[in-house]
């Protein structure tokens, strides 16, 4: 979990902090009516560094295991401005020609880093390459192809189970390049203003690197030339998931086109287990406080509700319902490990969502994969 400072405008408007890390991975959320304590694997508050969410959420091992042939994914989820991009990006405000500062930069950039010094001391011979897209409207779209964007269709095998087909893939080798494929599509991707987010992103976007390994012997066989011998190769991918974030339109003012795009957002969170009106009656994790909301809990289609239940006691999970649950199947339950970072805002207007978040952060830990 990582906790966002308060804003400029929150701190003018006499908005209370509301939520307090305590240290050990717990959270502590206070305010009328809410007194709740959540757990988690980590918890950074708003005076943590992008170096220190880097090092502390395990996306180093992540990395590693993703050279080792595992399929990898790591999610950023929350509220609309709780903070999802500057964790996974960095800055907004950074292209090609003006980066962003070393102390400033995100759980990619510094990930592509360590995938590239991993690389060079392992002595593994590594193939890589990125494809990038967005789920807008729940149209599928890529982020990398030239030309004006147009929907792709979603496709399903035995063999390769949800995909995209005709999907741009696109290989580099230093990091510059994959640095360059990132903002390249970051400026693609749809976005807009509303009353609390003036860059909110409208879609979701799925960064995924694929790596393909082999690592060459330092003792060859007899009769084969200088690092002629090679173990089998490895296949694995490492997918950063930046979801477009919940929202109250009544909040947000948003009308016409702003409205119906918050409708397909708010849907497609839905379908994955976390909505800003369907999650604040789960419950709160190991550390529950005997205060909590009385909302009815979610229905019990969502697939996270449903993957934090007992293997025996799980039904159908729904991942046709969207098309970003059909997309992150994999990640969600198969065979993959998932890294998910929930953002949340400390300010008591923005109670409900922040809850609404840690509740979902809490079933979503009971769910396992078979990586």
């Amino acid at each position: 979990v990582r906790v966002r400072p308060l804003t400029g405008t929150e701190t003018r408007r006499g908005d209370q902090q509301v939520v307090h890390s305590l240290g050990d991975g717990a959270v502590h959320v206070s305010a009328a009516r809410h007194d709740a304590t959540f757990g988690f694997s980590a918890v950074f508050d708003a005076g943590a560094s992008q170096e220190a969410v880097f090092e502390g959420s395990g996306m180093r091992q992540l990395v590693e295991l993703a050279i080792d042939g595992f399929s990898c994914t790591v999610f950023a989820f929350g509220q609309t401005g709780s903070g999802k991009t500057y964790t996974l990006m960095g800055p907004l405000a950074q292209s090609e020609t003006q980066p962003a500062s070393p102390a400033l930069l995100g759980l990619m950039q510094r990930s592509f880093t360590c995938l590239l010094e991993q690389s060079r001391s392992r002595g593994s011979d590594l193939a890589l390459s990125a494809s990038y897209l967005e789920i807008y409207n729940e149209q599928v779209r890529d982020l990398l192809s030239p030309g004006p964007p147009c929907a792709l269709p979603l496709r399903w095998s035995k063999t390769r189970g949800f995909y995209v087909e005709n999907q741009l893939s696109v290989e580099f080798e230093s990091l510059e390049a994959i640095v360059s494929l990132l903002l390249q599509g970051s400026q693609r991707r749809r976005t807009s203003a509303h009353a609390l987010n003036r860059h909110s992103s409208r879609s979701h976007a799925l960064l995924t690197i694929h790596i393909r390994s082999r690592a060459v012997s330092a003792h060859p066989a007899p009769g084969e030339g200088w690092g002629a011998s090679a173990c089998p190769s490895k296949q694995g991918t490492l997918c950063f998931v930046d979801l477009a974030g919940s929202e109250r339109v009544k909040e947000t003012g948003s009308s016409g086109e702003l409205s119906v795009e918050a409708n397909s957002i708010n849907r497609s969170l839905l379908a994955l287990g976390k909505s800003w009106g369907t999650c604040r009656g789960s419950p709160a994790g190991p550390h529950r406080s005997p205060v909590s909301s009385s909302v009815a809990p979610p229905p019990a289609g969502h697939c996270i509700s449903l993957l934090a239940k007992p293997r025996g006691k799980r039904t159908h999970i729904p991942y046709r319902d969207s098309k970003l649950t059909r997309l992150l199947a994999r990640s969600l339950g198969g065979s993959g490990i998932t890294l998910m970072v929930a953002c949340i805002s400390p300010s008591s207007r923005c109670l409900s969502e922040t809850l609404s978040t840690l509740h979902y952060a809490s079933r979503a830990r009971r769910v396992t994969t078979r990586p």
